[in-house]
């Protein structure tokens, strides 16, 4: 006997470093509004492998030794588990291209999906006319648009009218461009209104109180005839509803402000237009292929929350400063976002805001934070059966911790901690950096004489815990232009054993608007910059190959001395 669906939830606004399909495991069913997926294209070709880092590149390099079949059987388990998140009323926009579109479609969504759910296969011109040798030019993408049911989010999209069509318009006595409209209801099956306007006997489709406003208003045009049709004005029109060829949304070109350096970033505009028509404001969009986080930045300035997912650090670190970049303009999240690591830095752990890093540590321990602050007898969450935990965000620690935790943990709950001491389970647990020799005698002796086991637990053995890169920045005078600015090369050198993978400039750095990239991404370390006599702060970050980051800020005086703030 089938159950009805029920809708789930999760915190949303992440950025996931991660095999999506096993990330995809652990979200709960029926939770997604929208899921818009670029994944791979089936090339045979290496820049498969955007990004680059070991990342990526230990997931795709296997990818395509059995041919289409291996890719589409691979592709196929992840759409399962999209499907799978995905909300009754929710549906999937899937990017890819003539290499494999068909067998994606019959093989893949048709049967996961069901060929009834199919709703468009949209056509998106992706770049400019171009020869192919012996063929038509292949310059387009498909998006194939599928739902789960027959009830689902649509939102109807406009486009602008095209120049064929705009000269079907006239202009009025004002230079206002119109069409005029049909005002007779005789062509109808049915209705319609019976009166005499300004001499002209008909069966109207509106009422003749309308028809007054519309004279008012200077909306109706005066047939030679003597008919009367409607003026619909070109600047009040939403434009023409979005068909199944999309051609009036320019791909990212070397000029396009919005370029990051991602070989096959898509445009902004293409994703508003897929997550206007599908979701609505505080839906939750799923992006399992983030790249280089267009879908996310795009969800983000239209108020919807959203997931997204990669197995490449690089692809993380780029999205994270591109969504800094525009938090302060458009962002009304609070907060507005966490970035899930493999690893984490020491430092930030260490000396993060306590009460975040204790309700953090907690829940990825598997436990539930405790949200109070006061009245708590110093502990700071409870595992699945209430037995409690404490958080020192400190290393080396001491006995009397352990001694304190004892107290606490049976007054807690007497009749809980007897019961795990007659079955020799943990009583509490205690997580920090690390412990003193004190603390693990006194824990050794609890369990032998008194027979109370408390754990404890060591952060790095909950999370990978790694030092983040070490940044050298040198500064070297290039010149003059002819407006007398200075050109300035600032060289970055990052150290890290995982390996430096990228850097990120902020030209204009100001420590409390917090760092907002100029450059986002640049392979070398090195950037020329002309700059007008005064101060300026110029700050750099280097990301390395596990997703950690570090900053330099240089404190340039032109005409003085150049002074690097510790």
């Amino acid at each position: 006997m089938k159950t009805a669906q029920t809708e789930s939830t999760f915190d949303a606004n992440k950025l996931i470093l991660g095999d999506n399909l096993e990330v995809l495991r652990t979200l709960p069913e029926n939770s997604v509004d929208l899921i818009y997926l670029d994944p791979p294209f089936f090339s045979n070709r290496n820049y498969d492998v955007i990004w680059g880092d070991s990342g990526e590149i230990r997931s795709f390099e296997d990818r395509w030794s059995g041919g289409i079949d291996h890719y589409i059987a691979w592709l196929k388990e992840r759409v399962e588990q999209m499907h799978r998140v995905l909300k009754p009323t929710g549906s999937l926009f899937l990017h890819c291209d003539w290499h494999a579109n068909a067998y994606i479609r019959v093989h893949i969504l048709d049967k996961i999906f069901g060929e009834k759910n199919f709703r468009n296969e949209i056509v998106w011109k992706r770049t400019t006319a171009h020869s192919d040798s012996g063929r038509f030019g292949m310059n387009s993408d498909s998006i194939f648009y599928y739902t789960k049911t027959s009830k689902y989010t649509f939102n109807q999209q406009f486009q602008d009218y095209d120049e064929e069509y705009r000269k079907r318009f006239r202009t009025d006595k004002n230079g206002r461009l119109f069409i005029d409209d049909n005002l007779s209801a005789k062509s109808l099956s049915g209705g319609g209104y019976e009166y005499e306007y300004k001499g002209v006997f008909n069966l109207w489709r509106c009422p003749v109180e309308t028809m007054a406003q519309y004279d008012k208003d200077d909306k109706l045009y005066y047939t030679g005839n003597g008919g009367i049709r409607l003026k619909r004005y070109l600047d009040e029109l939403q434009g023409l509803p979005c068909q199944t060829i999309w051609v009036d949304i320019n791909p990212v070109n070397s000029q396009a402000k919005e370029k990051i350096g991602y070989p096959t970033q898509k445009p902004e505009a293409l994703l508003e237009r897929i997550i206007k028509c599908a979701s609505n404001e505080g839906d939750i969009v799923l992006d399992p292929f983030m790249g280089g986080g267009t879908t996310l930045a795009a969800a983000d300035k239209l108020n919807r929350r959203w997931l997204g997912i990669d197995q490449s650090p690089m692809a993380v670190k780029v999205t994270d400063f591109r969504l800094q970049n525009q938090t302060d303009l458009f962002s009304v999240l609070t907060p507005p976002y966490t970035v899930q690591l493999h690893k984490y830095d020491y430092d930030t752990l260490r000396y993060k805001d306590a009460f975040e890093f204790e309700s953090w540590i907690v829940r990825q321990y598997g436990g539930t934070a405790n949200m109070k602050q006061r009245g708590d007898l110093g502990l700071d969450g409870r595992m699945g059966d209430n037995t409690p935990i404490q958080v020192k965000r400190s290393d080396n620690i001491g006995r009397s911790v352990i001694d304190n935790f004892k107290s606490a943990a049976e007054r807690y709950d007497r009749n809980l901690f007897i019961k795990n001491q007659k079955a020799k389970q943990p009583a509490g647990y205690i997580i920090a950096f690390s412990f003193g020799k004190g603390a693990v005698g006194e824990v050794a002796r609890l369990k032998n004489e008194e027979n109370v086991i408390i754990k404890l637990v060591r952060v790095d053995e909950i999370v990978e815990v790694a030092v983040k890169p070490v940044i050298n920045v040198k500064i070297k005078e290039l010149g003059r232009d002819a407006k007398g600015d200075r050109t300035i090369e600032f060289t970055a050198r990052g150290e890290s054993d995982a390996g430096v993978e990228f850097y990120s400039w902020d030209f204009e750095y100001d420590e409390e608007r917090g760092f907002k990239a100029s450059v986002i991404m640049d392979k070398e370390g090195r950037q020329a910059v002309p700059l007008p006599a005064g101060t300026h702060n110029i700050a750099v970050k280097a990301v390395d190959n596990d997703g950690l980051e570090n900053i330099e800020v240089v404190r340039l005086r032109l005409n003085g001395k150049v002074k690097r703030e510790p």
